[in-house]
């Protein structure tokens, strides 16, 4: 069954299905959330505000209209206002990435050294994606690790796809520019090839 005869099925009460949306969706909506709390040191509230978006999502079913946008991205959008909400009676908003930019690895039989310089490199990454205000760093875990699009970053934001463009623009720019002091070139070419779909 599709997103959308499940949500049809559920609206016209057989409300056990909706356990199948949770299992299509709990993993990544769960690690959204975690990636969102990382940054405020927050990640053992990730199960319970993601458990928190599902209830608010299958109350909020009934006004549910698919012609506005998909499931997923509808459900994001609820994930991410829970996180802010929380964040914002935490009195943090400095959101963070649980992982940073992609950098391989060196071969296991690299030299000591170079383990410890390749871990200190995604140290840095992290704590550059870190500095990013919020909603660059929202757009990049959707743009990055969650492969959404433009059009779904920019419902789930509340921006136009140019905002997000944009936004996504400044964030690898601002990266690439507290980087540029600690890395040779090879590194931001690595970088710059992130998906731009």
């Amino acid at each position: 069954m599709t997103d959308s005869q499940l949500i049809r099925e559920i609206k016209d009460g057989n409300v056990e299905l909706y356990s199948e949306l949770m299992r299509r969706y709990q993993r990544k909506i769960l690690a959204f959330i975690f990636h969102m709390l990382k940054g405020a040191h927050m990640e053992t509230a990730a199960e319970d505000l993601c458990s928190e978006t599902f209830y608010k999502a299958y109350r909020s079913l009934q006004t549910f209209r698919e012609v506005d946008a998909s499931f997923s991205t509808w459900l994001y959008t609820i994930a991410r206002n829970t996180v802010l909400s929380e964040l914002r009676k935490q009195k943090s908003l400095n959101v963070s990435l649980d992982e940073g930019i992609h950098i391989p690895q060196a071969p296991s039989e690299a030299m000591p050294e170079q383990r410890m310089l390749q871990s200190e490199k995604v140290t840095m990454v992290r704590e550059a994606i870190n500095n990013l205000p919020e909603k660059q760093r929202a757009a990049l875990i959707l743009r990055e690790y969650d492969q959404m699009d433009y059009q779904e970053i920019a419902e789930v934001l509340s921006l136009t796809v140019s905002s997000v463009k944009s936004l996504l623009f400044r964030a690898r720019a601002s990266v690439k520019t507290q980087l540029e002091p600690y890395f040779v070139e090879p590194i931001f070419q690595e970088f710059e090839g992130m998906n731009r779909r």
